[in-house]
């Protein structure tokens, strides 16, 4: 749906759209209580517990006081209320702080300061620096002459470089007071909470301009939440306001995941309440028969002779009443605030700090530490999350000349640097490519020295290099690049910018050469997006897809007619051999265009660009008409070195019977390597690795059933056997042989899947989940937080590509080392320790309701209580939660044990601490003692005059000195 944005006319869009209120309540004064109470009974739990407080005040059945089932209910539903009270004010407070902050609008030409609730769409917003974005702008003006202002993005998606944002090409040239009134429509979709796109056009009203459509891109918009560094001011109108704006739209509550412990304690629940439901029926029978026949007979018991007609139900509802102790009230509230202190515990470990940045351990998720210790399988991005993210340029190939090979530095090669000295055309040309094709960032320092932001760390890495080989990317005014090479000046006017997409995988920019006045379009990429392009294979691949490059690598070696000789050839083994090596690679290519083929193809470009419908493919079918014809220049290299203690942290959990699997964007050969230098796979003969590739269905079918036939014959063999497999044949197998890869996904420990876009990570962990595996994503940048999301458990790490990855995460850490400690010492206490604790609260539980029931047979099972109300409330409250407190520092093994001997987590995984086999050995203990307790009670006063009050009193006290007795023993 559209929405019409008229610029500074409040009447025209005052009523159409919301205001600027931010508002992330749950609730209101009014319907706070009826609304809470309505979600607290939703769940069956605490419905079972409200009918059973309900019965119990009727008189006639009720066996205790009522008081002793509506204290502990309200008091529970107290506690969570006032949890969820205590929350919704914090965000209320939130709120009205970010409401009630002073901004500065333009209304009928003056500016004025007026709450940041009060702006509506159409309001043009005045801004200065370190100001905070208080809704999503479209940019019209800025304090830089050339139109641009610089944001920072961190409360948006994490990333902490700084970003440009320009004004459109409609409002260039405006001076202040222009901008005061300036008059308009903004066409723009409805609104939406994707962060990095914004397909709209502007028309500027005369006299402003003649009525002309201006395309607007997401480099035109400042969102909400950023905030406006190095610019004096800036001024934008506001599109979308309060809860519309991309980042209000992107709140939301995400879905609770439930824990196999949980799940487990779900099933044992329901189990009891099947036998509860057995004995109550049993006894009900059984009272009802005696009080027919035996009763009557007794002097003491005054039946009447009739009764009403629901006198069957009587006696078996005061059992109903008396066994509802079976299910404890408790433990839901017991076991919310031990996860919550294991939460806590995370947060507190002093050694999780990464010691570089001082980034702490975190727990978002409070309710999911016990399946840390249940984790089977581990799916992990490469990029900053095995590797540092610090990319260093190490080696390049230009013209066919390898540079670095000798002593691993390219930038200390004399063969390259006597090429720059010398002046080489090819050279001057590679680092012209590698100084302006890019969205970097120079910054003048205080001391005089350039420093560059960047939001790419390739990027960063390529001008860094280009600038030490003194092709020195000195400043960007707007649209001009000012570039110094030795004693010379160049100037390069940006003409376009071809963006990288994860589907082009290669970005480009056309540049006027203002010396010589040449357009060039400078391109770099991705191998199989920038060689298949070039002029020199034109004639076999210049219409193929991309997608098939790597088949047709070999045919550069094997059909010469169709290359242009030994340069071509060497561009690729240099991909192979820097891939082997476990570098990054990208071509560079650049190509001269004309002034007549330029002025065509722009005009196709900004149609494609003004287009609100498919914008993103239009551009790219736009862009494929100008790169081709590519002259490649020559492959750098970048090394993107192993984080410390990645291969220890493998192998360790490795040992602990934890499966890795391998995610990534980058290419086969570098994903390869990198798992062999971190212990990922095992080279051969130890270990084995299988592909499976093809670009049809019949290919990979083939490829697929010819791993699978290996992998079911080496299973029973010590062999390290592992798969790899690339995003194209992933994509056809999960389509038509997801049953044969859930298979080999079953069989293999290790996988390596390349070329993956975010949407297949995500469907990779929902495969492994639905074979009722538990599993753990890890990442840190802003593509893994779907697969992370998706997880049983996700872990972020707080890396260069910003916090996205960690913000979504159930937990982040500082580097992927921690996560053997995160999970072998913090998973496996948190499991043992929910496992215990779960199992002793329905142990208490029983013990004290199969005294009651053991009771009833010597009371003419009439349905009467042993124990008195105050009892049986000071047993469950105050007697019984100290091990609440003991199960919280319960530690069977010390750190260092469970560190050191990673095995000790299989019985976690296997569950056997908290299944049907040990809630039964719970249940027989419970049995054995109320057996024990009742029978020593009975026997002591068998033979004196007592009151009943004496009997129950030497009951509790057994009860209570027994849950302290197996407390000590289960605990250490």
């Amino acid at each position: 749906m559209k929405r019409y944005v008229y610029i500074n006319d409040d009447e025209a869009s005052q009523d159409l759209y919301c205001d600027n209120r931010l508002s992330n309540r749950k609730y209101t004064l009014l319907n706070f209580l009826p609304k809470n109470l309505w979600e607290q009974f939703s769940r069956f739990m605490n419905q079972y517990f409200l009918l059973i407080a309900c019965l119990q005040l009727w008189s006639l059945i009720t066996p205790v006081n009522p008081a002793s089932t509506w204290g502990p209910l309200i008091f529970i539903f107290a506690v969570s209320a006032s949890k969820e009270a205590w929350d919704d004010y914090n965000r209320y407070l939130s709120d009205k702080k970010a409401n009630e902050k002073e901004v500065w609008i333009v209304k009928q030409g003056i500016k004025k300061h007026i709450q940041a609730q009060d702006i509506c769409v159409g309001n043009i917003v005045w801004l200065r620096e370190n100001d905070e974005v208080p809704c999503d702008l479209v940019l019209i003006g800025t304090s830089d002459p050339q139109g641009v202002c610089y944001v920072e993005t961190a409360a948006l998606d994490g990333e902490t470089d700084l970003k440009t944002r320009v004004i459109p090409a409609a409002c260039m040239g405006m001076d202040f007071e222009l901008l005061h009134k300036i008059k308009g429509v903004i066409e723009c979709p409805g609104p939406d909470k994707d962060i990095r796109r914004f397909d709209a056009n502007l028309r500027l009203f005369p006299p402003f301009i003649d009525n002309d459509v201006c395309p607007l891109t997401i480099k035109n918009t400042i969102l909400q939440s950023c905030y406006l560094r190095n610019t004096e001011w800036a001024c934008g109108v506001a599109v979308y306001t309060g809860n519309e704006t991309k980042l209000g739209m992107s709140r939301g509550i995400p879905e609770p995941k439930l824990t196999a412990v949980d799940a487990m304690i779900d099933k044992l629940t329901g189990a009891i309440f099947v036998f509860q439901i057995v004995v109550v029926l049993v006894l009900g029978v059984a009272g009802n028969v005696w009080k027919d026949t035996e009763a009557r007979k007794q002097w003491y018991v005054l039946y009447p002779n009739e009764g009403p007609w629901y006198e069957l139900l009587v006696i078996p509802l005061r059992f109903e009443l008396l066994c509802s102790i079976m299910i404890p009230i408790s433990i839901k509230v017991s076991l919310d605030l031990v996860k919550s202190l294991y939460a806590k515990f995370i947060d507190w470990d002093n050694e999780m700090i990464d010691p570089e940045t001082g980034t702490p351990s975190h727990a978002t998720n409070t309710a999911i530490s016990e399946d840390l210790g249940q984790v089977e399988y581990i799916l992990t991005d490469k990029t900053g999350t095995l590797t540092e993210n610090k990319m260093i340029f190490r080696r390049c190939c230009i013209s066919g000349h390898f540079y670095g090979n000798e002593n691993g530095d390219a930038l200390k090669d004399v063969g390259l640097l006597n090429a720059v000295a010398s002046g080489s055309p090819d050279v001057i040309r590679f680092l012209t490519v590698m100084a302006v094709c890019n969205t970097v960032i120079p910054i003048q320092s205080k001391t005089g020295a350039i420093l560059y932001k960047a939001q790419s760390q390739d990027e960063e890495a390529l001008v860094h290099a280009a600038a030490k080989l003194h092709m020195v990317f000195v400043n960007k005014n707007a649209n001009i690049v000012e570039i110094r090479f030795n004693a010379s000046v160049l100037h390069y006017e940006v003409l376009e910018i071809l963006e990288f997409t994860s589907d082009r995988k290669r970005m480009s920019v056309v540049v006027r050469d203002c010396q010589s006045g040449k357009i060039i379009l400078l391109s770099k990429g991705a191998d199989e997006a920038v060689l298949p392009y070039a002029h020199a294979g034109n004639l076999l691949i210049g219409a193929i897809s991309c997608s098939i490059w790597k088949f047709l690598r070999p045919l550069y070696f094997i059909i010469p007619k169709f290359t242009s000789g030994q340069q071509t050839r060497s561009f690729i083994e240099a991909v192979e051999q820097y891939s082997q090596l476990g570098l990054r690679t990208l071509c560079l290519a650049w190509r001269e265009l004309r002034e007549d083929e330029y002025a065509e193809w722009s005009l196709m470009f900004k149609e494609a660009s003004s287009t609100l419908v498919d914008r993103e493919w239009r551009i790219a079918e736009v862009c494929q008409r100008l790169e081709h014809d590519l002259e490649v220049l020559g492959v750098t290299a970048i090394e993107d070195r192993l984080q410390d203690g990645v291969p220890e942290t493998i192998e360790t959990l490795r040992k602990a019977g934890i499966n890795f699997w391998m995610l990534t964007g980058d290419k086969q050969n570098t994903a390869v390597q990198i798992a062999l230098s971190c212990n990922f796979i095992s080279p051969e003969p130890k270990g084995q690795l299988l592909s499976i590739d093809g670009k049809t269905v019949d290919e990979v079918c083939r490829s697929l059933e010819r791993v699978l036939l290996t992998m079911r014959i080496t299973t029973s063999e010590p062999k390290d056997v592992a798969f790899v497999v690339d995003g194209w044949a992933l994509e056809i197998a999960l389509k038509h042989y997801r049953k044969a890869f859930t298979e080999l996904a079953i069989l293999s420990r290790t996988a390596i899947c390349c070329r993956v876009t975010p949407s297949q990570k995500a469907q990779l962990v929902e495969l492994l989940k639905s074979c009722d595996y538990r599993t753990l994503a890890i990442g840190d940048g802003g593509n893994d937080v779907r697969m992370i999301q998706q997880a049983d458990i996700g872990v972020g790490i707080s890396g260069r590509e910003g916090l996205q990855a960690a913000r979504a995460a159930d937990y982040s850490i500082g580097k992927f080392r921690f996560l053997k400690r995160l999970i072998l010492v913090h998973g496996r206490y948190s499991y043992n320790r929910t496992a215990f604790l779960s199992q002793y609260s329905f142990y208490k539980s029983l013990l004290i309701c199969f005294i009651q029931i053991f009771f009833s047979f010597i009371s003419g099972v009439s349905g009467t209580s042993l124990f008195n109300s105050l009892s049986l409330m000071a047993y469950n409250v105050f007697y019984t939660s100290i091990p609440v407190l003991v199960s919280v520092l319960d530690k069977d093994l010390s750190e260092q044990t469970v560190m050191q001997h990673p095995q000790i987590l299989f019985y976690c995984q296997a569950g056997r601490l908290l299944n049907p086999s040990t809630f039964a050995g719970w249940f027989g203990r419970s049995l054995f003692h109320a057996i024990v307790v009742f029978v020593i009670s009975i026997h002591v006063y068998a033979y004196e005059k007592s009151e009943m009050e004496e009997v129950s009193m030497v009951a509790l006290s057994g009860c209570i000195w027994l849950q302290a007795f197996v407390v000590a023993l289960e605990t250490k």
